[in-house]
């Protein structure tokens, strides 16, 4: 099911988690009043939420580790750009 979750958007994970929270609900409320037939179901729809729940958490540390790799190669290329710079400004003297 993980990988299925991976061809959705962020947006159509976050819409199945609000639609998977509410079967729970509900089949907590039919289990506590004693309409639920299959008691194995309420183990399944935890299952799902918690891997939507990791698949969404999965791609925020990918983005946050993309986000730092870009920072930090900005800061070489700075780094860089400035020690060739003061390479030149000594060739100059």
């Amino acid at each position: 099911m993980a990988r299925l979750l991976a061809g959705h958007t962020e947006d159509e994970l976050r819409e199945m988690l609000d639609e998977a929270k509410d079967d729970l609900f509900n089949l907590r409320f039919q289990s506590v009043i004693g309409q639920l037939d299959n008691n194995s179901l309420l183990k399944l729809k935890k299952k799902e939420i918690a891997r939507i729940l990791t698949e969404l958490r999965m791609r925020e540390i990918a983005e946050a580790e993309q986000l730092e790799e870009e920072a930090l190669a900005a800061v070489a290329a700075t780094d860089t750009a400035s020690a060739s710079t003061e390479t030149s400004e000594a060739d100059d003297d």
